[in-house]
């Protein structure tokens, strides 16, 4: 019983003291209501809430979702209720457990997103994570996240009415990560996580049309992993703050692969679906692993490939 008091997974994120490196990933836990009866919510670093914008959206049109191989497509269009729903209802659900709280913050315009983390300062919300790959409506539906130009303008505009620290949650769609990674750290992003998903498309043979009604969706699940991978460890390299990293993780081992490519913490997203406890079970093996090969803290597995 001894050795398991001495294994440290507590990390730290900008200030944000977590008590393991594993949380959830937007739009696949809801805002953890959902799942809270499979799930102890307690044993999590943090919960990150699905998209929150400052009115509520309907999303896409269905078909929005579609099964791939190695995967899924989805295209929700980030159906949510609206900040002042989700700060009356799913706020006060989250608060009863001793979890961090993120709260995943989209918009259609720079004011949009800056509207709903001014809402937010004075709420009990630990970290804002910023989802720069909704469509900029001023540009013509360019992501935010495609430019770096935006990247650094739009994370400099919500850092002057943030209070909590700002996750800068990146695209991989773009030719040059590293290039995305360092436009939002210069304009102040406290923390990085990416990566978000890949654009896809499925079409139904049998029916001649297109498998989801917005014709392409963001690919996500274990089919995305390498990719994934591969840009946290190049940003790991590019930038001095935080990296959260998800993309595919379904275990512990995946997990472990993201930690060892740089990232501070994972989120776990599409695997959420397959298996409601993938989150704890992650926990529970990585700390096997520690103790397997006598590892007392996180902290010596972080970055550890170069």
């Amino acid at each position: 019983m001894m050795k398991k008091e001495t294994l440290n997974l507590g990390v730290s994120l900008a200030g944000v003291e977590l008590k393991n490196p594993v949380m959830t990933a937007s739009g696949t836990f809801g805002s953890g209501a959902e799942y809270s009866e499979f799930v102890d919510l307690n044993q999590l670093g943090a919960v990150v809430t699905k998209g929150v914008a400052n009115v509520p959206w309907p999303g896409n049109p269905t078909p929005r979702i579609a099964e791939v191989y190695g995967g899924m497509l989805n295209a929700i269009g980030l159906q949510n209720p609206g900040m002042e729903m989700f700060c009356k209802r799913d706020l006060p659900f989250l608060k009863q457990f001793d979890t961090k709280v993120i709260v995943n913050v989209c918009g259609k315009s720079t004011q949009d997103y800056c509207e709903v983390v001014e809402r937010l300062a004075d709420e009990p919300v630990d970290l804002l994570e910023i989802n720069i790959s909704c469509p900029n409506v001023k540009e013509g539906g360019i992501a935010f996240g495609q430019d770096p130009k935006a990247v650094e303008a739009i994370t400099r505009e919500v850092k002057k009415y943030a209070k909590q620290p700002v996750i800068m949650k990146l695209s991989p769609n773009v030719t040059d990560i590293t290039e995305m990674a360092r436009a939002a750290e210069s304009g102040g992003a406290d923390i990085l996580s990416l990566i978000n998903t890949l654009t896809g498309m499925k079409i139904d043979i049998h029916k001649r049309t297109f498998a989801l009604a917005n014709k392409t969706g963001g690919m996500s699940g274990p089919a995305v992993k390498p990719i994934a991978v591969r840009m946290v460890y190049q940003v790991a390299q590019a930038v001095k703050v935080p990296i959260i990293g998800m993309g595919g993780i379904s275990n512990a081992e995946d997990a472990l692969e993201f930690l060892m490519a740089g990232a501070t913490a994972v989120s776990i997203g599409t695997a959420n679906f397959v298996n409601p406890y993938a989150t704890v079970e992650t926990v529970h093996g990585i700390e096997e692993y520690m103790r397997t090969y006598h590892i007392n803290d996180i902290h010596e597995l972080i970055g550890v490939v170069r």
